[in-house]
């Protein structure tokens, strides 16, 4: 293995865990957070589309993220600076994730959340690629990776929901969300 590709998963692996930085913006307390107020419920069907169906509707940078279980580079996503209020929803089938009344800066350079809407939303596995293993989550329904969920993170949960800006699309409180795919 090159030196380079050591040092860079090193020094990916500790910014995904937020070894030695602070988030500036603290999240919502349980009782300031508001409730989602949606007009989409989690949808228990599962995405019926292949690997090849979704290749052909997602850009190639998404399509790696979501079903190569690829990570963009930290810093990157535009999603990582939203605080307006709203909905964050799987960019592959469009099944709502994450409330922006739980997202939070954890200073890693990912969108990051306390929670996600509710457990039913998301799939949890063990993923052993780095030394460590960590604790990988997908959309529930489509089965698009999203990012790594940590104990790290601020109260009330102590989690930290690592997320793929790429993974998501935001939909602000009062808009239309999109109709389901798959």
């Amino acid at each position: 293995m090159k030196r380079r590709t050591i040092i860079n998963g090193l020094l990916l692996g500790s910014a995904g865990l937020g070894i030695g930085l602070v988030g500036s913006r603290q999240p919502l307390r349980a009782d300031e957070a508001t409730a989602v107020t949606s007009n989409r419920t989690v949808n228990e069907k599962p995405v019926s589309l292949t690997l090849e169906e979704w290749q052909q509707l997602l850009p190639e940078e998404r399509y790696d993220i979501l079903f190569r279980e690829k990570t963009e580079r930290a810093f990157t996503s535009p999603l990582n600076d939203e605080y307006r209020s709203g909905t964050f929803i799987c960019a592959a089938c469009y099944q709502p994730l994450f409330s922006s009344a739980h997202k939070y800066d954890s200073g890693t350079g990912w969108p990051s959340f306390t929670q996600p809407i509710n457990q039913d939303v998301i799939d949890t596995k063990k993923d052993f690629k780095l030394i460590w293993p960590r604790t990988e989550y997908h959309c529930a329904r489509c089965s698009g990776h999203q990012g790594h969920v940590f104990d790290d993170g601020p109260e009330p949960t102590g989690q930290r929901w690592c997320n793929n800006g790429l993974a998501l699309e935001f939909v602000p409180e009062g808009d239309d969300f999109p109709e389901l795919r798959g």
